[in-house]
């Protein structure tokens, strides 16, 4: 099988197996694990999954689509007109000459005599050649990126390391560089993107969010600018009294705290700036389909809510920055009281704006969720918080069944995920915390990590997939219910007055013949009106079967990284170079910082991060691995400060 990889040039083998016919005359795949049966005739194939696209897991689903589309095309069973046949084939055609395979005229022939072309349609298929000229095929064909061009040898990046300083103040410079480039391209999508440009966007709002973001873009732009020439002349090769000079960046630091706090005003009026697309969405149905298809395309990578509050977590990023480079530096330092300085300004201006942000960033969570959830209505409402969402399993008299629970300072909901194409979750029922009482219950039902909920005079029984998830769920769940005692409760009827959700009984038993069938999470440039996000923290969680709090959304915004990463190959010991962003729980990859839109994405939720053991074989230091299940991924840093990030 390794051979088979080698002579093809497989990079990923894990799309393929080797399939022989059993004694029962099924066709089956050998595991690598068990000895293989003798005698017997192999086939090296793809391995083609369920046949219901639903079933199929993360990596292995586009190229599988990608694979059906050709085969189809060649059989003649994919309905298009001869136009759209000729362009599938032109990219295909490309895609296989990119990747490094010389398309000799005997196969050319070869593939127009299977898809039966008539001379018009050959004529289209060579017309598009020089349209597809110089396309790069998509790389989404596994969470990774796969251009065999973009891997680097071992000792051109290692010799490309040792050129750099590796002194932790220049590291703290690269990681605010890094940082601050992703900030400004998100920054850009407010200022130059969809809202601009709409004419169903009030004028109003424009004026509102023009008047707040534009000049927080000019000032960002001026500093990035900045920050590019001082790391520049910090790398390159200079006199020691210029180096001395310029190894340093507290002096732009203090400079742009100080300006900030004089754009302080327009800091203030980002809250605002959400409550009024929100307004303006709930007025008109035209410009929440326009919001909606914007999130869907490539470039909105995370939620529109998430970029506009954006400047105010920047402050959050700075003040890591400082507080890093003042415990670095000793007080000795020539960069160390500019940095004492600005840090003293960015801490003053973020206290200042603290109280608003946690306000807003719950308000954003429930605007998210409301979009998420199907049966709810007054969902984000002044007063209710989130603590807690993500899956435990529900006992019913059909055994343990998957749900999603919502739980809020004052009512606890679980759903389903539905099967329509907008992937939402229905809810079934509302349970208030007034009153509630929490037991653990795994003796009594035989269940592990079980726990009953009891509320006016009913119970309900869940189950956590560890202990660890029980003990988060009971902790929260009883930090609740002490909240909603003391408020005595915002609850109203969440539930929607449609007959359709209300009868919970008809949708529990539907879903209980249905529950098991999910659809995987859509991406790219969807135009439906009723298509939602399917990358969600919601949508993951309920994938990975596990669960955030309100504490862990605000950790991760303290945590956003941008950098270059090193990923291993999975079958070779090549090593590719990407740009990574790291936010909202995933990892987004780009070939290069200037990349538009991310290539591809892994949600992390659910993973564990380690240390790579020296059984794994891979001689490189700052390696680190991520593990979930089956999917193991391994990526190097170029530092130690970076590795420890």
């Amino acid at each position: 099988f390794e051979m088979v990889c080698l002579h093809l040039n497989l990079i990923e083998g894990d799309y393929f197996g080797l399939e022989f016919q059993s004694h029962h005359r099924k066709m089956a795949y050998i595991k690598c694990v068990c000895p293989g049966p003798k005698h017997t005739v192999l086939r090296f194939v793809v391995k083609f999954f369920p046949p219901d696209h639903s079933l199929l897991l993360e990596e292995l689903t586009r190229y599988l689509f990608a694979l059906q589309v050709r085969q189809d095309l060649a059989s003649g069973r994919l309905t298009c007109s001869d136009a759209s046949a000729s362009l599938l084939v032109s990219h295909i055609i490309q895609t296989i000459n990119i990747k490094g395979i010389c398309l000799r005229p005997v196969l050319m022939i070869f593939i127009c005599a299977c898809l039966s072309f008539s001379e018009v349609t050959c004529a289209l298929v060579n017309g598009h050649a020089e349209d597809c000229r110089g396309a790069t095929p998509s790389p989404l064909i596994s969470p990774m990126l796969n251009d065999t061009g973009a891997i680097r040898t071992d000792d051109e990046e290692d010799n490309r390391r040792k050129n750099c300083p590796t002194d932790n103040a220049y590291c703290i410079a690269k990681e605010l560089l890094c940082t601050e480039r992703t900030y400004l391209k998100d920054l850009e999508l407010i200022t130059v993107g969809v809202l601009d440009k709409e004419d169903c966007v009030p004028e109003a709002l424009k004026t509102l969010l023009s008047s707040t973001y534009e000049p927080l873009h000019s000032h960002h732009t001026h500093f990035l600018q900045e920050l590019e020439e001082r790391l520049s002349l910090w790398e390159g090769p200079c006199s020691t009294e210029v180096k001395g000079e310029m190894q340093r960046i507290g002096d732009l630091l203090l400079k742009s705290a100080q300006e900030l706090k004089a754009l302080s005003g327009q800091l203030q009026m980002i809250s605002e700036c959400v409550f009024a697309l929100e307004r303006a969405c709930v007025a008109s149905r035209r410009l929440e389909c326009v919001c909606r298809e914007f999130e869907l395309q490539k470039v909105c990578y995370i939620p529109l809510n998430v970029f506009l509050l954006s400047p105010l977590h920047r402050l959050l990023h700075y003040r890591q920055i400082l507080d890093r480079l003042c415990k670095h530096y000793p007080p000795t330092h020539t960069d160390y009281s500019d940095c004492r300085a600005a840090l003293d300004d960015v801490c003053e201006l973020e206290a200042a704006l603290r109280p608003g942000l946690e306000q807003i960033e719950n308000y954003q969570k429930l605007l998210e969720l409301q979009k998420d959830l199907i049966g709810v209505e007054h969902l984000a409402v002044a007063g209710r918080q989130l603590i807690r969402l993500g899956c435990l399993s529900k006992l019913s008299g059909k055994g343990l069944q998957q749900r999603m629970f919502f739980l809020f300072n004052d009512v606890l909901l679980y759903s389903t995920r539905g099967i329509t194409s907008a992937n939402q979750f229905t809810v079934h029922r509302q349970l208030p915390l007034h009153g509630m009482t929490i037991r653990e219950s795994e003796d009594e039902w035989g269940v592990p990590h079980s726990f009953t909920l009891m509320v006016q005079q009913q119970s309900l029984v869940v189950a956590a997939c560890s202990e660890s998830e029980m003990e988060k769920w009971m902790e929260d769940l009883k930090m609740a219910v002490d909240m909603a005692e003391e408020c005595n409760g915002l609850t109203a009827d969440l539930l929607s007055a449609s007959k359709d959700v209300r009868a919970s009984e008809v949708v529990e038993s539907e879903d209980d013949l249905c529950g098991s069938r999910t659809s995987l999470p859509r991406n790219g440039n969807n135009s439906g009106n009723t298509l939602n996000r399917g990358n969600t923290t919601a949508h993951v969680c309920w994938h990975r079967n596990t669960s955030v709090s309100m504490l862990d959304f605000s950790i991760a915004i303290e945590n956003k990284l941008s950098g270059n990463l090193l990923r291993k190959f999975k079958n070779s010991n090549g090593w590719q170079k990407l740009w990574v962003v790291f936010t909202n729980f995933t990892l987004f990859f780009y070939k290069t910082h200037e990349d538009e839109y991310p290539l591809a994405s892994l949600p992390l939720l659910g993973y564990s991060v380690t240390h790579a053991g020296e059984s794994e074989n891979i001689h490189k230091d700052h390696v680190f691995k991520l593990h979930f299940k089956s999917h193991i991924y391994y990526f190097r840093t170029e530092s130690e400060y970076f590795f420890e990030r």
